[in-house]
């Protein structure tokens, strides 16, 4: 889907010290929260807003979404969130190994062509890179709506050293929705699972 785009982006981003735009790492003394593919970033920064005590960090490769994540950070003053315009492979020129609390993974792209699998959020390559990145006993949380990702994320997990702790094929609502899963839900079941680092 392409994304309409926003006149003033570039430069509020440019311009804005909320959005890390050159490599460094992030550090925190509150645990760290990381949304891979934040979108418009309702879930990231409702989050943010009702847990002062963490760290989050709203990752969206696209610069005309960053700026609604930078729009509603504004609104409600977050101190404790940042926003980075990268690709998920670049996590570690952002992120200490075993620096994350818990990632989440809400309505990735489900790249259901074959001979695109390996980009998927969930494929062997990324969830090697979330475990170096993730403190031990680190959480791994997907939502999608695409029961085909679903299963082949399970298998992808069972082969990983991941240890598997929730799912479900009818996802509960959490204490923050994404604009996305609001509009789904009326379409049929959201699936879900929470995998930890071993």
């Amino acid at each position: 889907m392409r994304t309409k785009k926003v006149k003033q982006a570039k430069e509020s981003i440019e311009t804005s010290p909320l959005i890390i735009k050159s490599p460094k790492i992030i550090q925190s003394d509150l645990p760290i929260v990381l949304e891979i593919g934040s979108g418009k970033g309702k879930f990231i920064t409702e989050l943010a807003d009702s847990n002062r005590d963490k760290f989050y960090v709203a990752m969206e490769r696209d610069l005309n979404v960053c700026y609604r994540i930078l729009e509603k950070q504004e609104i409600l003053q977050l101190p404790n969130l940042a926003i980075i315009p990268i690709d998920a492979k670049d996590l570690n020129l952002y992120f200490k190994p075993n620096s994350i609390e818990k990632i989440y993974l809400n309505f990735s792209d489900p790249w259901p062509k074959a001979r695109h699998h390996k980009r998927r959020l969930t494929a062997k390559s990324f969830l090697t890179l979330y475990e170096s990145m993730l403190v031990p006993n680190g959480q791994l949380e997907f939502r999608t709506d695409h029961e085909s990702l679903f299963k082949d994320s399970l298998e992808y997990l069972a082969a990983s050293n991941f240890v598997l702790e929730w799912q479900s094929n009818d996802a509960p609502l959490r204490e923050a929705v994404s604009e996305y899963e609001l509009k789904k839900r009326d379409n049929g079941p959201i699936y879900g699972f929470i995998a930890r680092r071993k």
